[in-house]
């Protein structure tokens, strides 16, 4: 089986990186937290709801995940799935373009509506193809080079992702998104569902090898006693998955960053421009550098390296004479940011047997839904009650946690040496 993952390992890694870089360009144009809301703000000036956006396409990609295991863990390939449920986080984008172009005839209440449950159906279809894509990842990438792998498919999806962002800004500008002129909004729709279809072509190409055996079948009933059993014996995953939800509550303070700037600091919003792309940049940058580093070292280690970041990058926001120290907070925002997701990913993939994975992998997606839409919202309430100060200080004190449960409890993975 190892010789079998290294004779396609070349095409593998063109292929899949191929796909990771159109879905990110194509994402580019249909940003869940530029365009859309922007979008969106053409029929509400609910902030809650705009709010609401980025939070369904985070959520809809972990929740599901837990619930997906058992029918994925006895398939002999992870490829028809991947194939079969990524069509339904791809399609919502073509529906949304029709609600643009429709959207004086549909009228507000109507395009919402729509607009959200396509949205969800995003989101969910998102969720329900991403444990069986990892599990499919981890079976045509060596384990001693899965991390960097995703750190680089990660970076070219970033990377790209910017570009359309800027195209897709230039395109607003040209055919109009004010006045509820929304016709620029549905060619950018447009474009992203073809630049996923292109994706979705590299994506067939993945050559992977069927199992030798499958394992034996079971109960829906078994495999949630084994979720149980999991939990209550692996005491080093579970402390991972408290660890993540530590580290996700550490990341609270990031959407107060660059409007505690402006507000406080008087940042300029031309700054502010500069600052959003430096956070791409850095995480372009970020992904491949920590990707090989945890390879090389550990992902435990880089997952730490990731909780400190945020720490110091809420803790240096806290006790900022000036905006211009924020160039250093979002470079290590951008850090964090790509430890807790990329190494995350590649770090869940080291619990279990074969057999195991899907369902290590449920859980620790699944697991830490819930602080992801909570986080965010908690930091807006102690900012609210209080001040953006104590959300900074609020955040600094999950890292840290975040690092001692990890440092304690987690067990280290093993060094590794690369071979990508």
């Amino acid at each position: 089986m190892a010789d079998i993952i290294r004779k396609d390992l070349k095409h593998n890694f063109i292929v899949n990186m191929g796909d990771g870089s159109f879905f990110g360009f194509g994402l580019g144009f249909s940003s869940f937290n530029t365009i859309i809301p922007l979008f969106v703000s053409t029929m509400t000036n609910s902030a809650i709801l705009i709010g609401l956006i980025p939070a369904i396409h985070n959520v809809g990609w972990e929740f599901p995940q837990l619930f997906t295991a058992h029918r994925i863990t006895r398939l002999p390939r992870f490829k028809p799935y991947v194939l079969l449920m990524t069509i339904q986080e791809r399609v919502p984008f073509l529906g949304l373009a029709i609600i643009a172009l429709l959207a004086p005839k549909l009228g507000t209440t109507v395009g919402l509506l729509l607009t959200f449950l396509l949205l969800i159906w995003q989101g969910m279809g998102a969720g329900m193809t991403a444990n069986a894509w990892q599990n499919m990842v981890n079976r045509i990438i060596p384990s001693d080079g899965l991390a960097t792998f995703i750190g680089l498919q990660s970076a070219g999806s970033n990377l790209l992702a910017s570009g359309g962002a800027v195209i897709a800004g230039y395109i607003l500008e040209k055919f109009g998104s004010a006045n509820g002129n929304t016709n620029g909004f549905a060619i950018c729709f447009v474009i992203t569902f073809l630049l996923m279809a292109i994706s979705y072509s590299l994506l067939a190409m993945t050559r992977e090898p069927a199992r030798e055996e499958i394992p034996e079948d079971h109960s829906k009933a078994d495999f949630w006693r084994k979720v149980i059993t999991i939990m209550k014996n692996d005491s080093s995953f579970r402390w991972f998955i408290i660890s993540r939800n530590a580290f996700q509550f550490g990341m609270m303070a990031q959407a107060f960053f660059i409007i505690y700037a402006i507000k406080e600091l008087n940042l300029s919003l031309e700054a502010s421009g500069i600052m959003t792309g430096l956070l791409f940049i850095t995480q372009v940058a970020a992904n491949p550098i920590l990707g090989r580093i945890s390879d090389k070292w550990n992902s435990s280690n880089v997952l730490k390296g990731g909780a400190v970041c945020i720490g110091l990058a809420s803790l240096i926001a806290w006790l900022a004479p000036s905006a211009d120290w924020f160039y250093l907070v979002i470079i290590l925002s951008g850090t964090a940011t790509t430890a807790f997701w990329t190494i995350g990913i590649a770090m869940s993939l080291e619990f279990g047997t074969e057999e195991e994975k899907p369902t290590y992998v449920g859980l620790s997606n699944t697991l830490i839904a819930p602080s992801t839409i909570l986080s965010p919202l908690i930091g807006g309430w102690l900012a609210d009650i209080s001040s953006f100060s104590v959300t900074f200080l609020t955040a600094a004190v999950f890292s840290i946690i975040c690092v001692i449960i990890m440092q304690i409890f987690v067990k280290d993975r093993g060094k590794r040496h690369m071979t990508i």
